[in-house]
């Protein structure tokens, strides 16, 4: 058996190489343009095409402004370039001659070599000396040979350097020193919150308990002079609300899953209320979706809700009617048969239970695989309508007796070790969920909500008012 999926560590790189891989989609949605600085590309473009030859430019610019992640963006808003990437561990001369002809604009990176001390004197000149025999070449005529600096020492030695050996025909007729001191800070916080949501799902700053007043507090600190420091800022500030949660749950690490169940189509209001693979509740989206009573109290509390959403892992999944009657069917206790006999229902095992749970959202999320793209089941027949609507009924006297079901059903398809009904949460307030599901040494609160019918709202009101009962339990929100 699989053990239940756990939280991931939220990602929040300040460097270029975390972000690399995370696809041209995702980047494009993170990384601003610089215009000042893609101007300058252009026009030492311009002057390569008038000379027929490559050149070399020196990016001077303090550690986490962002030099990397400009350089190796430029192709997001120009069209044709491409960047390449020369590590610190690899010989810039095998690099440069082992590159073919280009027709289109390459921005060649020397990455690893920004400051005095990383690379010796001897290394300097040659590794100048190869730049200037290669832009000199029919391969390097296309090519601009950027290297990042931080200090002002090593761009003046490599300015020297690079006038005794080429002069003009290697840097061009503009300053070979460039300054760069990446973004403005009236886009930091934004940046940030493209970078959180592109790397963790959609998530939001406010829904990991960084309102937007505090990001713009830290923004707007002289002491943050970099987007570098800013995302380091920012990602402290995640990790000590994460820990805040985590400390506060000093018995038990809680995971709240909600669970829908109803007689109408609600695959579609789960998924707008959700963000990601594993369908994470999205707190802004609730938010926005109910007026109910609920939501003024929770406006008191923005940050702390925020965290507990994320933290505590709170899912929303949907269950269709189907594999419900099913589970009611296979998995009843003698109690809940009588019941459905009464209704005239039912009570013959559907051999295809256990199939249908483990491909069921909640299967899915036990044995740690994402959803992947919902779709829509088949279209409810009247019967069927009328065979849930009982199970509905049952579930507003006694929903016990259906959880139950769910936590034999999950049991037996070794989805979960073991279950509890109506469980206690012990803390400041006593709460009782519907299921606690033990896999290894994995908790999960389960709350199943039956409905006859719901709306998005509904299902919005049902979940925030887990989310404002469970965080008066474990002692987030003041309980008085």
């Amino acid at each position: 058996m699989q053990e239940p999926v756990t939280n991931t560590e939220l990602l929040v790189p300040d460097r270029f190489e975390r972000l690399k891989d995370v696809g041209t989609g995702s980047l494009r949605s993170l990384v601003f343009p610089i215009e000042e600085m893609l101007e300058v590309i252009d026009d030492r473009y311009g002057e390569m095409m008038m000379t027929g030859r490559g050149a070399m430019l020196l990016l001077r610019g303090d550690s986490g402004t962002g030099k990397s992640t400009f350089l190796n963006t430029v192709g997001l808003f120009r069209s044709g370039v491409e960047s390449l990437r020369v590590g610190s561990e690899q010989d810039v001369s095998d690099f440069l001659f082992a590159l073919e002809s280009t027709d289109e604009l390459r921005i060649i990176v020397l990455e690893g070599r920004e400051a005095l001390g990383l690379v010796s004197k001897q290394k300097l000149e040659a590794t100048m000396h190869a730049i200037n025999s290669f832009v000199r070449t029919e391969a390097g005529a296309k090519s601009l040979v950027v290297w990042p600096t931080n200090s002002d020492d090593i761009s003046e030695i490599l300015k020297s350097l690079g006038n005794q050996i080429g002069a003009e025909s290697l840097f061009g007729l503009d300053d070979p020193i460039v300054e760069f001191t990446g973004p403005p800070k009236s886009e930091f916080v934004q940046i940030a919150s493209n970078t959180i949501a592109a790397l963790n799902e959609g998530a939001t700053l406010a829904a990991l308990g960084v309102a937007d007043s505090r990001a713009r507090e830290l923004a707007d600190d002289p002491g943050t002079k970099t987007i570098g420091k800013y995302l380091m800022l920012i990602g402290n500030e995640l990790r000590r609300n994460s820990a805040y949660v985590k400390k506060l749950q000093k018995k038990e690490s809680i995971r709240l899953w909600v669970l829908v169940l109803s007689g109408n189509d609600s695959e579609g209001d789960v998924a707008a209320l959700t963000r990601g693979g594993y369908s994470q509740a999205d707190i802004d989206r609730l938010m926005t979706a109910t007026e109910a009573n609920v939501i003024q109290q929770l406006k008191s509390y923005p940050d702390e809700l925020g965290i507990l959403g994320t933290v505590l892992d709170a899912k929303i999944l949907h269950m269709d009617v189907y594999t419900a009657l099913a589970i009611a069917r296979t998995h009843a206790s003698p109690e809940l048969k009588n019941l459905l006999r009464a209704q005239n229902r039912s009570i013959t095992k559907d051999p295809k239970t256990a199939g249908r749970v483990t491909t069921s959202e909640l299967g899915l999320m036990l044995s740690g695989q994402p959803l992947g793209q919902r779709r829509r089941g088949p279209k409810t027949g009247d019967n069927t309508k009328e065979a849930f609507d009982g199970l509905a009924t049952i579930a507003s006297k006694n929903d016990g007796l259906l959880n139950e079901a769910i936590g034999e059903a999950l049991i037996a398809s070794k989805l979960v070790d073991s279950f509890e009904k109506e469980h206690k949460l012990d803390g400041p307030v006593k709460f009782i969920s519907d299921l606690r599901l033990r896999s290894g040494i994995e908790d999960i609160r389960l709350e199943v909500m039956w409905r006859r019918k719901t709306s998005r709202a509904e299902i919005a009101n049902y979940v925030l008012t887990k989310l404002w009962n469970y965080a008066r339990a474990i002692g987030l929100i003041d309980a008085s």
